[in-house]
Order: C-alpha cells, then structure tokens, then sequence
C-alpha cells in the first residue's frame, strides 16, 4: 500500500498545499471519475471531457491554498467542472445534441438499468440548455439535493426547483412523445396481407 492511501483525505490535502506531488496525484485519483463524469454529461464528448477535466484539476493545483477541506474541495471541483462545462458550451454557441455514444461508460455508470433508455435519456439530456443541464446532472448523477446545486452554480434554490420541474416535465414529454410515436407509426402503414 502507498503511504498516499494511508492518509486522511484531509491530510492529502494538507500534503498537497505543501506541495507533495505524490498526494495530489492521489487526490486527483480520489476526484478524477467524479469530474470526469461531470464532465461527459455536460459536454456529450469523452475526448472533450478528458480535457476538461485536466483543466479542473490545473486549476485545482493553482488553487490549492484556498481549500479548507475535503468537503470543501468536494463542493469546488463540481462547481468548477460545471461552471468550465458551461461556458464551454457557450463559448462553442451551440447545443451539442449528439448522444454518449460510450456504451461501456454509459453501462458502467447505470448498472442494471435499460441500456438503450439511459443512451437515450442521456441524449435528451444533453439537449437541454446548459444551466437546466447542469442542474439535472448535479440532482440526477451526483445526488445533490437542490440547496446544494444552489449553492453549487450560484443560483436561487426557486431557479433550481424552477429548472428541474421544466426539464423533468420536457424530458417526460419527449420520452412519452417518442413512445406514441413508434406506437402509432406501424398502425398508420395499415395491415400486413
């Protein structure tokens, strides 16, 4: 066992704002899948997403000194992989629509559940505007609940709530819309003789 896995979370994080090379390597390996994954689900791209999470985890190195704890630093990575993911998207003036075509990620991420639904939520999702994505991502995927996200993206719980009933109910809409719609198409090409 390493001396870094011995260590507190904490501690790794003392270690690191020493300067200990070897705990911040451990604490990005503690981080890496979460702001990774972050990452993927705001940007739809796993190469995009790779690099994204290299500039979180720069921007962690040069911002080291300002993290009280491990908590803290939890909160501060999603917030920054967020917030990058943001104005990635922006920057880019466009919505990327194209669905997570990572299947092993996907399945890894969901376990037992419906791989073509999850691929296919996992579209939808990525069709929503950046902040309402964030917010669906941070709930959904991350497990936050909605004074966190608050808090997390700098925005009114009311916006919070507000983004999450508007994007529940347009992806419930679009799952149920596609739903009818394959039902309905095969009746519409009359009976087969």
């Amino acid at each position: 066992m390493k001396a870094s896995e011995a260590w507190s979370p904490d501690e790794l994080l003392t270690r690191a704002s020493a300067g200990e090379s070897a705990a911040f390597a451990a604490l990005v390996r503690r981080y890496q899948r979460t702001v990774y994954s972050i990452a993927l689900r705001m940007l739809s791209d796993r190469h995009r997403a790779e690099d994204l999470a290299q500039e979180v985890f720069l921007q962690l190195y040069r911002s080291l000194d300002s993290i009280g704890s491990d908590s803290h630093l939890a909160f501060w990575l999603r917030k920054v992989a967020v917030n990058r993911a943001i104005d990635r998207i922006r920057q880019e003036a466009r919505y990327d629509n194209e669905p997570l075509t990572e299947a092993a990620i996907v399945a890894d991420e969901i376990g037992d559940a419906d791989p073509l639904l999850q691929r296919r939520m996992a579209e939808l999702v990525s069709q929503l505007p950046p902040a309402a994505r964030a917010v669906v991502v941070l709930r959904y995927q991350e497990d936050l609940d909605p004074v966190d996200i608050a808090s997390t993206l700098d925005m009114p719980i009311n916006t919070v709530k507000s983004h999450l009933k508007r994007s529940l109910t347009s992806l419930r809409a679009r799952v149920l819309g596609a739903a009818i719609v394959d039902d309905v198409q095969p009746s519409m090409s009359g009976p087969s003789r």
